[in-house]
């Protein structure tokens, strides 16, 4: 098997040869610290290490006093889950003691000199997924539910976790095997009078394959958000209010705001859940013609800033931008900058209607600006960063912005989403196949050749779930998990 340099693939052989262990908390200090050993010797290892009450049985935790060389160094709880019944489908021993790090370790050296070997990172799910506990989408599930920042990102990663996405994806996977099954008996017993399949009766389920997959598929778009999350940067001319407005997203005091204009002068950032999407939010120096070095600086960070974001919210200042006829007349400024960023579609956000004149500006007019194609007020959010007045509304804008318009993404969570570049490229790859399979029943390709394009599409769908995935990609994968996990 081919693996990473410096850490060896998995093999059959070893998995039942071998017993990892690994401490599967935090590093550091804690009330309770667990050691977690897996495989064919994992209740023996420790075994001398561990004083029992009474004897274990599977599932059941048991108190243990923990020795050493004769000595009483704590007291803890110990429990063993029999194979196949376990996380990793092998023998599996946890120790739960106290979280010092000093019998965390211990107990490790003891179950390393006793034949054990430190388990890599991942290589506990890795092993689930190799012994058939779960599937390729729900070991990376387990992942994400451990890097989770939000509660829809848990959510998310719970639903795979349970099987959503596989689930989702066998039905269509079963339509596909029981047309390459077709396929296959009309050529092996031609001979024996079995009707070969008509080319019109193929290309109805090549179609019936195709409107399952395209559901699927377009989850993506707020999958990979979900899991990834997006850069979002406020930018404007100096005293527009970007630091207000991103210190109310933010809700609290993290960005410097006076009067006076240029006050930002470098990259301000934070985190932030937007409908249980990770956005990191950017505050950015005001663009303006300045001769001052250091808010030069801030500028060209800006300009990096603003090639670099998801998304653009462009801020302009109701006060010098309405007049008296409630006409929204852009100053030549930002007028310029709404032009340059015409192609990012960025999100325009009208600051300081408090102050604005008129009072209320919901017949505002936005007068055409030469070369943006911009005309309408329904295009243009409007708050006050001082007063919070709109601000939610802007979220609400935000979120349809970020997920698109006719987006359900509860029924996507529920019903299993692609989350990775990985999944879209196995879907993609399945269905370029059944097009090519459409390609080759429209020429009338004997069925010899048309099963080469269906076996295609199913080794894709079988890379998704990890039935057929390389070993390189199974490294990589695991590899980014944490150790003991």
């Amino acid at each position: 098997m081919t693996g990473n340099i410096g850490s060896p693939s998995l093999t059959a052989t070893n998995l039942t040869e071998d017993t990892i262990v690994a401490i599967a908390t935090p590093p550091g200090r804690g009330g309770i610290g667990i050691v977690r050993l897996s495989g064919p010797d994992a209740r023996r290892l420790l075994s001398p290490q561990l004083e029992l009450r009474s004897s274990l049985l599977p599932g059941r935790a048991r108190y243990c006093a923990i020795v050493d060389g004769g000595a009483r160094l704590d007291e803890g709880v110990v429990t063993w889950f029999a194979a196949p019944n376990s996380y990793s489908g092998e023998d599996v021993l946890e120790v739960a003691a106290h979280g010092s790090p000093v019998i965390l370790d211990l107990l490790v050296r003891r179950a390393l000199e006793a034949g054990a070997r430190l388990a890599r990172p991942g290589e506990f799910t890795q092993r689930a997924f190799l012994n058939g506990r779960i599937d390729l989408t729900q070991a990376e599930a387990v992942r994400d539910l451990i890097e989770a920042e939000t509660l829809y990102q848990v959510r998310v990663a719970a639903e795979q976790l349970s099987g959503a996405l596989s689930r989702r994806v066998t039905p269509v996977k079963e339509q596909l095997v029981a047309l390459v099954t077709m396929l296959e008996a009309g050529i092996d017993f031609a001979e024996d009078d079995i009707d070969v399949t008509p080319d019109a009766e193929i290309a109805r389920r090549l179609d019936a394959l195709d409107a399952a997959l395209a559901p699927i598929a377009a989850t993506f778009r707020e999958g990979r958000l979900v899991h990834n999350g997006l850069t979002m940067a406020i930018v404007g001319r100096p005293n527009a209010g970007k630091s207000s407005l991103f210190n109310r997203l933010v809700e609290r005091e993290r960005a410097i705001v006076t009067a006076t204009p240029g006050t930002t002068r470098d990259l301000v950032t934070e985190r932030i859940s937007l409908g249980g999407i990770p956005v990191e939010l950017v505050d950015t120096a005001g663009l303006r013609e300045t001769q001052d070095e250091a808010e030069s600086h801030g500028i060209a960070r800006t300009e990096g800033a603003m090639a670099d974001a998801d998304l653009v919210l462009l801020l302009l200042d109701a006060t010098a931008a309405v007049d008296a006829d409630g006409v929204l007349r852009l100053p030549e400024e930002d007028a310029r900058l709404l032009t340059s960023l015409e192609e990012r579609s960025p999100l325009l956000v009208l600051n300081k209607i408090d102050l604005a004149r008129p009072t209320h500006v919901d017949g505002v007019r936005l007068a055409k600006v030469e070369k943006a194609n911009v005309e309408t007020m329904s295009e243009l959010a409007q708050v006050s960063a001082l007063t919070g007045e709109g601000v939610a509304a802007l979220r609400a804008r935000l979120l349809e912005r970020v997920r698109g318009s006719g987006s359900n993404p509860g029924n996507n969570a529920e019903g299993g989403m692609l989350t990775s570049l990985r999944h879209y490229e196995a879907m993609q790859g399945c269905t370029q196949a059944l097009s090519r399979a459409r390609a080759a029943v429209a020429e009338r390709v004997p069925h010899e050749m048309l099963l080469l394009d269906l076996y295609a599409a199913l080794q894709q769908l079988d890379q998704l779930t990890g039935a057929t995935t390389a070993d390189d990609i199974l490294n990589r994968i695991f590899s980014s998990f944490c150790i003991g996990k």
